[in-house]
């Protein structure tokens, strides 16, 4: 059943959303539609997963922790060694792959490995997802949530 179908009818659905999500994030059911993180993930799979569904949302989780990946190891420089790869891992600051939504950022420390602790709310108006809302970080002193 496609997405198109499963939202047939429906208005004021709401979900919490983090990585740009290719069936749903869009004004179109187009992965690549007008979404520029989206086109480039979109090229990606077409040159190196020809046969990868678009509108598989692993797909693009599997895209954003390989282009995380790649900003740990060039923080490594030459020192590929277990214990500074970790270290790496680590520390990183405010790290936004472009698959991830506005404002949603990557952050770890020594005792923090939780790579994402925000998200942002969506709603379906009857045609398209639409994001609504500020980020909803999980250390916000609203929501308490640690």
């Amino acid at each position: 059943m496609s997405v198109k179908h499963l939202l047939a009818g429906a208005s004021a659905a709401v979900a919490l959303a983090l990585a740009a999500v290719p069936a749903l994030a869009q004004k179109k059911y187009d992965p690549g539609a007008s979404d520029a993180s989206i086109a480039e993930w979109t090229a990606f799979m077409k040159k190196y997963y020809p046969d990868g569904s678009l509108i598989d949302n692993s797909n693009v989780y599997g895209y954003t922790v390989a282009k995380t990946m790649v900003q740990v190891l060039k923080h490594c420089g030459d020192n590929l060694t277990r214990e500074n790869v970790m270290k790496q891992a680590a520390s990183l600051k405010d790290f936004a792959p472009n698959t991830l939504l506005p404002g949603i950022k990557i952050n770890t420390g020594p005792k923090d490995f939780a790579t994402i602790e925000s998200v942002q709310l969506m709603r379906f108006d009857g045609k398209s997802w639409v994001r609504f809302g500020e980020v909803i970080a999980a250390d916000n002193q609203q929501g308490e949530a640690a």
